[in-house]
């Protein structure tokens, strides 16, 4: 299937999707995708597959809004970032209490900078396990404290879950456990 700039441009737009959000689900930059839908460069057949995959997603808004009206309204420290680029997008009241900053603060950003160390090794070790992919949906992990006043993560343990959003893109559900 021959993909055109102006088919890019069009099923992005109609998926109410910015250029810098259709090139993070690609692991792309903005550029690239504005030179794509200007036929200024050619996708690789990877690429083209994946942009396929997300444009042929479903698309069901008002499901991540409910997904994301029960992260905010857990009574649990809990919080949902995508699960590539680690970008906040929702978090409870209980997890915003931990935190010394509003959320507006951390609110679209990568929390990955916060990470404790055992955080780090843990996300390193996804790709081989399968998480990417799919063959694992949820995880608990050990970590320590990661020292950071601004975003204090104690010891303790967390559960990841991976979710699947509604431009394609997944998301994880990080729950504090007890």
């Amino acid at each position: 299937m021959m993909i055109t700039g102006a088919g890019i441009r069009r099923m992005r737009l109609l998926r109410s999707m910015k250029q810098e959000h259709l090139a993070e689900l690609l692991g792309v930059n903005q550029a690239t995708v504005s030179r794509w839908e200007r036929d200024q460069l050619a996708l690789s057949s990877e690429q083209a597959v994946k942009l396929e995959r997300i444009f042929a997603a479903p698309r069901h808004a008002a499901v991540d809004a409910a997904l994301k009206r029960l992260v905010e309204d857990s009574v649990r420290p809990v919080h949902l970032i995508c699960d590539r680029t680690h970008r906040l997008l929702s978090a409870s009241r209980p997890r915003q209490a931990e935190w010394r900053a509003p959320l507006a603060a951390f609110l679209g950003r990568s929390l990955f900078s916060y990470a404790s160390a055992e955080i780090a090794a843990a996300e390193q070790s996804l790709e081989e396990r399968g998480w990417h992919a799919g063959r694992l949906s949820s995880l608990i992990l050990e970590t320590g404290a990661n020292g950071n006043a601004l975003l204090p993560i104690a010891a303790g343990h967390v559960s990841w879950e991976r979710i699947m959003l509604s431009d394609g893109s997944a998301g994880r559900l990080v729950t504090t456990i007890g």
